[in-house]
């Protein structure tokens, strides 16, 4: 007993060490499409992406940065963030050199206008081509300088079948609805959270008009008392234990969800929603470029294209996972839905100084309210 006890508590000691957490994941035979080599094996590469927003070796899946760096030899840095708001301000303080970046649309559009983005040189990327023609040449990046799209989705409302039933408004205004008051959870980043409110006023989500977001802060203002907190990854927990009944998220996040909660059911309201494309791109922070155009070409490549795509459970903009009938969300009726099923949408733009200003400002108001 004593042997085991010492045994047990080295092992403690040794996954404890530094406070890192330990993997144990397998290494897999990958059938590469693309040209990989040592010659910057030593270097290293800082990517900054969205949270759990990766396959990372956890589920017996497989772990991606861990097999660039055995590939390679380049030792990936990984960091994560909550929203595209919380990047930015870690792009503009110049406090950390990334070489990565994974930001959504409106947020390349602003990055793009204030020169924050190298120029990407799609020649030496030769996955480049798995693209789908759909999502290039989009209006964020009319020319495809400057991203590469990584993964696309749409924003529904999750709710528990267990706690609220089956018999639930499609609309965005079961938010506001007080049967439900202390049950339902919104977004804690403004464009989202103020989304949620323009939808169901009908409102342009790109208006120019002040008075537009007045009214739309206002409806957050009056829906407050009925939440009962503002989340961004905290929403899994909530309602993988049923701890909150309803809430507005991205669709590939229900299908994660899903798997721990099978309560747990889905719809895009009635009123429409917001379509997004997550792309790669590389900050003029960079200090790596080389590295970062082969890690593109393997974050592009089939076989780790799928397996990001099945862990993250987004729509993948890579047609080699999208005709792929292994694929384990292959025409999943939520990420790809028949034309005539796809809500009505709309993307975020990026939008003047003045406007963006103002929300954040009437944001602050519906914090503090």
């Amino acid at each position: 007993m004593k042997k085991i006890l010492t045994f047990l508590l080295c092992l403690t000691l040794l996954f404890s060490f530094s406070g890192c957490s330990y993997y144990s994941y397998q290494y897999f035979d990958l059938d590469l499409k693309g040209k990989y080599t040592k010659d910057l094996a030593g270097t290293s590469l800082t990517v900054y992406n969205w949270g759990e927003y990766i396959s990372d070796g956890s589920y017996d899946m497989l772990n991606v940065n861990a097999e660039f760096e055995k590939l390679t030899g380049i030792k990936v840095n990984y960091l994560t963030f909550e929203s595209n708001e919380t990047m930015y301000s870690q792009i503009k303080s110049g406090g950390v050199s990334y070489d990565i970046i994974i930001p959504s649309d409106y947020m390349i559009e602003r990055l793009i206008k204030e020169k924050e983005l190298l120029e990407i040189d799609t020649a030496k990327i030769s996955n480049y081509s798995l693209i789908e023609e759909k999502y290039k040449n989009v209006f964020f990046d009319p020319k495809n300088k400057y991203s590469v799209p990584y993964s696309v989705g749409m924003v529904g409302i999750i709710y528990n079948t267990a706690q609220v039933g089956n018999d639930i408004d499609h609309s965005w205004g079961v938010l506001w609805d007080k049967k439900y008051k202390d049950m339902t959870l919104n977004f804690n980043n403004p464009r989202d959270a103020f989304m949620t409110a323009q939808m169901y006023l009908g409102q342009d989500l790109n208006s120019t008009n002040k008075k537009d977001w007045d009214k739309a802060a206002d409806l957050l203002k009056k829906g407050k008392n009925n939440l009962q907190s503002y989340v961004m990854d905290e929403v899994y927990g909530k309602m993988e234990t049923g701890e909150a009944a309803i809430a507005p998220y991205y669709a590939g996040d229900y299908l994660t969800m899903y798997e721990v909660n099978e309560d747990l059911a889905f719809f895009y309201p009635q009123e429409g929603t917001n379509i997004f494309i997550d792309s790669i791109c590389i900050p003029r922070s960079c200090k790596n470029y080389d590295a970062a155009l082969m890690y593109i070409n393997f974050l592009l490549e089939p076989q780790i294209a799928t397996a990001n795509a099945e862990y993250i459970g987004y729509a993948s903009p890579n047609t080699a996972v999208i005709n792929n009938p292994d694929y384990y969300y292959y025409k999943n009726e939520i990420l790809y839905p028949d034309e005539k099923d796809i809500p009505k949408v709309q993307y975020y733009h990026d939008i003047a100084d003045e406007i963006r200003m103002h929300y954040e400002m009437l944001w602050c108001d519906v914090k503090l309210y």
